[in-house]
Parts: C-alpha cells; sequence; structure tokens
C-alpha cells in the first residue's frame, strides 16, 4: 500500500471504531481491537478481505459460510429475487416461499413435511417452543452447555449461568440435564408431565461435544415413552456441516420438529427454518396467524434458500463436507500429536471441528496466532478452551494447506512460549 492508502485506511478504521463506541457497543468495539483492529470489507469464496488489502482464510463465521462466500449461483438468484420482488404483501399467495418450502421438505428427514420461515435461529427455537405448549408440553429439557439463542425463551433452554444470570426470570419448569446421558434424561422425563425436550445432535457453542452412538436413537425412544415432544436443533449442524445433510440422519432420527438456519441461505442473507411433521404443525395448520413475523419467509431470502438447496446438491457439498472433514481432523490431529501438553483434544464430524486446548487464555493466544497468520477461527461460547473451526465445504487443497499449516505455527509459537506444562500451570 502506498503511504496515502495507508493513512486512507487508517482513517476509515478509527472512523469505524468511534462508530461502534458511540452508536453500538463498546465492548464490541474493545473485542475488535483484540483482534487487530481489521475491518471487514468485502468476501469471496473462502476469503475475507480488510481495509488495509489483506484477505483472511475464513473457517470461522460461526457455521454460516458452508457454501462459502457469496456464491455465484446464490447471488444470482437473490439478485434476481431483488430485481422483481424482494419482500411481500403477505396478504396474497407468493410463490418463492412455496417452492422454498417444498425445497426445504425434500432434503428433510421422511416425515418432516410442513415449514415455518423465520430470520434468525433464535427464532425458529421460539417458533418450536411454541409448537410444543400448544401441544400441552408447557416443560423444558434441555442439555448442560447447550446453545439456542439468547431471546427469552431460547435463553430458557440455553443452560449457561453467564448468560440467564441478568434476565431470570425466564421460562418456569425447565430442566438441564447432562449431555449425552440417557439415564438422567430418562429420569427427567419420568418426573414430571410430558416435556419438550430441545438438543443438539452434536453441541456446537458447547464445545464440538459429540454424544455417544446412539444417544438420538435413545433421546427418540425415551421421548415416544414419556409423551415427550422433540426438537432437533441443527441450526448449526443442518444442510451438510456434519457430512450428512442433518445430524438427524446419522441415526434415522425424525423429531417432531428440527430447527435449520446459518448455511440455509447460503451465507447471503439471514433466514432460519422450523420444518415439522404434520402432527406437530397442526396449530399453525389451522390458524395461520397464531405465529407470526413480517418478514417471515421473505421473497429475497426464500431465493437464497432455494438456491443454497440447489448448489449443496448439484455440488455435492455434504459429501465434501464428509471427506474434507475426515482430510483435516486427520491433518489437525496429526500437528496437535507433537504438542500434548498444549491440546488436549483435535474432534469433530464434518466440517465442525473442535481443538480443546489446556486451558482458555491458550485457545485465546491460539485464535490470535491463527489471526497474524490471516486465517480466521472461532471461540466457543460455552466451553473458552474450545477453539472451534467451520470451514466451507469449498476449500481448495491449496487452502487446507495454508490452513493446516498455520496451525502448525500457531502451535509451534505457543510451544516456544510454554514448553512444558509447568510453564502452564497446568498438570
Amino acid at each position: 500500500m502506498t503511504a496515502s492508502s495507508v493513512e486512507t485506511d487508517q482513517q476509515v478504521r478509527e472512523q469505524v471504531r468511534n462508530n461502534y463506541r458511540r452508536f453500538l457497543s463498546r465492548g464490541r468495539a474493545k473485542l475488535g481491537d483484540m483482534f487487530g483492529g481489521h475491518v471487514e470489507v468485502g468476501s469471496e469464496g473462502a476469503w475475507v478481505y480488510t481495509s488495509d488489502g489483506n484477505r483472511f482464510l475464513n473457517v470461522g463465521g460461526y457455521g454460516v459460510f458452508l457454501h462459502g462466500a457469496r456464491h455465484p449461483a446464490v447471488v444470482a438468484a437473490v439478485v434476481a429475487q431483488i430485481q422483481s420482488h424482494p419482500i411481500a404483501t403477505r396478504l396474497m399467495l407468493e410463490p418463492s416461499v412455496a417452492e422454498a418450502a417444498a425445497a426445504l421438505v425434500a432434503v428433510a428427514p421422511p416425515g418432516l413435511t410442513r415449514v415455518h420461515f423465520a430470520g434468525s435461529g433464535a427464532e425458529a427455537v421460539e417458533a418450536a417452543i411454541k409448537m410444543a405448549r400448544v401441544q400441552g408440553r408447557r416443560r423444558l429439557v434441555s442439555t448442560v452447555n447447550g446453545y439456542h439463542g439468547k431471546t427469552m425463551g431460547a435463553l430458557s433452554v440455553t443452560a449457561q449461568d453467564l448468560y440467564q444470570r441478568p434476565f431470570r426470570p425466564l421460562l418456569p419448569d425447565t430442566t438441564h440435564v447432562p449431555y449425552g446421558d440417557v439415564e438422567a434424561l430418562g429420569a427427567a422425563l419420568a418426573a414430571g408431565p410430558p416435556a419438550c425436550v430441545i438438543m443438539e445432535p452434536v453441541q456446537g457453542e458447547g464445545g464440538v461435544v459429540i454424544p455417544p452412538p446412539g444417544y438420538l436413537r435413545e433421546v427418540s425412544r425415551l421421548c415416544r415413552e414419556h409423551g415427550a415432544f422433540l426438537v432437533l436443533d441443527e441450526i448449526l449442524t443442518g444442510v451438510g456441516r456434519l457430512g450428512h445433510w442433518w445430524g438427524a440422519l446419522r441415526e434415522g432420527v425424525t423429531p417432531d420438529v428440527l430447527l435449520a438456519g446459518k448455511s440455509l441461505s447460503g451465507g447471503i442473507v439471514p433466514v432460519s427454518a422450523v420444518v415439522a411433521t404434520a402432527e406437530a404443525f397442526q396449530a399453525f395448520d389451522k390458524d395461520p396467524f397464531l405465529h407470526t413475523s413480517t418478514f417471515s419467509g421473505a421473497p429475497i431470502a426464500m431465493a437464497a434458500t432455494r438456491a443454497a438447496i440447489t448448489v449443496a446438491t448439484e455440488e455435492r457439498l455434504v459429501e465434501r463436507a464428509a471427506t474434507l472433514g475426515d482430510e483435516l481432523l486427520a491433518r489437525l490431529r496429526a500437528v496437535a500429536a507433537g504438542y500434548p501438553h498444549l491440546v488436549r483434544e483435535v474432534r469433530g464430524v464434518g466440517l465442525l471441528i473442535g481443538v480443546e486446548f489446556a486451558g482458555p487464555g491458550l485457545a485465546g493466544e491460539a485464535i490470535l496466532e491463527l489471526l497474524n497468520a490471516r486465517v480466521i477461527v472461532n471461540h466457543s461460547l460455552n466451553a473458552s478452551a474450545v477453539l472451534r473451526l467451520t470451514p466451507p465445504a469449498v476449500l481448495s487443497g491449496d487452502e487446507v494447506a495454508l490452513l493446516v499449516d498455520a496451525f502448525d505455527g500457531a502451535l509451534r509459537t505457543l510451544g516456544h512460549r510454554y514448553p512444558t506444562a509447568d510453564r502452564l500451570g497446568v498438570h
């Protein structure tokens, strides 16, 4: 960059910081400074571009970019919709939402035939809770360290005291059981009237926690036995992230309700969905005004959803997530094996990968070292020692090599900084 362009970039970055401080969150501004003060201004494929002319390999993005950023087919569908009819009146019937619902049902687990669209994952959780309540399941059962959002109902089932404490009281009759513990779930379901159970097939913000084989099948069986309403939160894990269209399909489970989001629109516009059995959906079927939202099923979001499903199918992104995930997991584990005092475990399913460090501080330092190497990863909100990778399924061989090399370099730097567990204060 020339001297004048450097000066211009500094001005841009300072203006952005000032606007965050004055009009948004001062805490968010400080967090941005902690991560280098970069300002992102563009994206394409696996890359994010910053105002200073640099680019970063994006294997974070909290699971949104399975298709990569700005996939041409999804962009083209959205642009065409914007140029014709971006937002509907909601008085008349409108084709794009009907087509998107049909496309989503076509790839959903068998038996899930009805759809309600929303804008965010938390909105989808709220709709699912209401579906359960209208059928008399007012008691809620979720899992420790599960994450389902931060609106009041979703927060009630997000079992994390840090986020709940300032906003209590939340929804009553809520129980949290250890994830992966079938006996604990059975006891909770037997302890009261029929409940609504909500959980993730793999915990994401909980630190990429993979349940024991057969766990979801047992959860489904217990729900049937106790008359419980089962909601699988696949907002992160769905649409191919796990190397299957849905985590439910890994064990052949059909819940009453499945929640989709994040990569559902190809990373272009916000959209989420509740996909339900006809029985679970019946109250919404009878009264279309029972649960509404102005922007639910907006044509612009529906165009993105249809295109994202088409791209995932035609470009075999789900299969790619499985094979690429296996490769990445093996290569990252091989690197981590040289630093057993730093890394406790590298685990994952498909393109949802967690690296558990010996402590939260190490995970934070690793994120910074990777940023210095121009690689974006994420932390885990409910597991601060776990660094999380959610790469796009469109990574090339060279991009995979760059990621592995950056991970190797980050661990090498941390290894020099902390050559033994004694230096970490961790044993």
